[in-house]
């Protein structure tokens, strides 16, 4: 993107200096890692809990089986809400601008997050608990289709051509952080409260802690998105919310390809930190804690192919490194998930092994998304896709695997995440101009 103000920064994004200051690249960079750990966090807060405790706490009424079918069910309606999200607070965003949308986005998660701590058990007040977990639940992803706050794009748009890849992966290093720290604090309580003292309120105090998060990645976020610099940086890159329905009748192709493209890699995300919990929860007999250290030592090694994608990358294109993740994910999909049912050895192999290519296909995942739009609706557009390709990708993920593997054995879980290879293959194939804007 040619530059028409400021100078090159050492790192070749534009810094600009006026009268109210400098617009550091590497604070950008800070503000998105923050911003995304944060909601991350929270989704994997939830996702645990899913698996551990709501089955116990609000379906306790059925089978361990059936109570965690039903709490991926409430698990899938926050990707479902997303995108009505992302419409409403575009709106919001349009009139009252973006520090507005972001306050009332993260207002709207916090509350939803700590009402989750609050939340009674069935035995308390029968029925009704599922009924406000699932209102929480949505709230939860009405808010984080208000989150998008186009840091995330600003990096990829004002990229140098050789360090797209680089620049492309920052964002995303934000769920394997937000994993470890969610498993983390879980197996801290697992490991070390009876039973009756965690279902009592040890599970609680994560949803506690995401809740302290989010009000630090508020205050982190909006001094970056509400200064007159990044105003004047959002603006220069045509980062600024357009009407959900012209985005899409102007950009429906691209934002169909682009919610495509890393299918893959958003099945594969779940398939590696909620699904495996669950069905060694369900049919192993142990107690979760174990597991979630599996987990947390493998979201490690997930941080570092995240790193490593961004070098790979600018070697070989965002492009082809995708196409190549797609059929590694294959590959993976045909054999590894028989490892959970080998014990501790399997177990650890598969996450590992998942983590790895988790990290290197993730870390690019939304790296072509921002540059591939027209520049009016690159800011809304980018948002859709994100909340498509989550939505499609690995809303149902948890839900789909668990149930195909209770009915037909471990194996067939690989069957949905084969679709979302085969899916992420056909975008890439369909799609010139997503080369082209992987600079290829």
């Amino acid at each position: 993107m040619a530059q028409t103000a400021g100078t090159l920064g050492r790192e070749g994004i534009p810094s600009h200096s006026s009268s109210h200051g400098r617009v550091d690249p590497g604070e950008i960079a800070i503000g998105v890692v923050i911003g995304r750990t944060s909601e991350f966090f929270d989704f994997f807060v939830f996702g645990i809990a899913s698996v551990i405790v709501f089955p116990r706490l609000v379906f306790s009424n059925v089978d361990p089986l059936t109570g965690t079918l039903y709490s991926f069910a409430i698990f899938a309606l926050a990707f479902i809400a997303r995108p009505f999200g992302t419409t409403l607070f575009m709106a919001v965003d349009r009139k009252y601008g973006r520090g507005a949308k972001l306050t009332s986005a993260l207002f709207l998660l916090g509350v939803s997050t700590v009402a989750i701590a609050f939340l009674p058990s069935r035995e308390q007040i029968g029925a009704s608990a599922a009924w406000l977990l699932a209102l929480f639940r949505i709230g939860q992803g009405l808010a984080w289709g208000g989150a998008w706050d186009g840091l995330a794009s600003l990096l990829a748009v004002n990229a140098p051509e050789d360090r797209k890849g680089w620049y492309a992966m920052l964002p995303q290093l934000g769920a394997p952080i937000g994993l470890i720290v969610a498993a983390g604090l879980f197996a801290y309580f697992t490991g070390t409260l009876q039973a009756d003292d965690f279902y009592s309120w040890g599970w609680r105090f994560p949803f506690f802690v995401a809740f302290a998060i989010n009000v630090v990645a508020l205050f982190a976020r909006l001094r970056m998105v509400v200064t007159p610099e990044y105003q004047e940086l959002f603006a220069r890159g045509d980062l600024s919310a357009a009407p959900v329905g012209a985005t899409i009748a102007s950009e429906g192709r691209k934002i169909a390809v682009g919610a495509f493209a890393p299918l893959a890699t958003f099945a594969l995300f779940h398939m590696v930190t909620v699904f495996p919990l669950s069905w060694v929860y369900l049919f192993a007999a142990e107690r979760p804690t174990r597991f979630l250290l599996i987990e947390c030592v493998a979201a490690g090694f997930g941080l570092l192919a995240v790193i490593a994608s961004g070098r790979i990358a600018d070697q070989v294109g965002r492009r082809t490194l995708l196409g190549g993740s797609a059929i590694a994910i294959a590959v993976f999909s045909g054999f590894a998930p028989h490892l959970l049912d080998a014990g501790f050895a399997g177990e650890a192999l598969f996450m590992v092994t998942g983590f790895i290519l988790l990290g290197i296909s993730f870390g690019q995942s939304s790296g072509v998304v921002a540059s591939n739009f027209t520049r009016t609706y690159r800011y809304t557009a980018s948002a859709i896709t994100n909340d498509l390709a989550w939505l499609f990708g690995a809303g149902f993920a948890p839900l789909a695997a668990l149930l195909l593997s209770a009915n037909f054995g471990i194996m067939a879980s690989g069957v949905y995440l084969l679709s979302g290879a085969i899916c992420t293959l056909l975008a890439l194939r369909s799609n010139k101009q997503l080369r082209l804007a992987a600079g290829e």
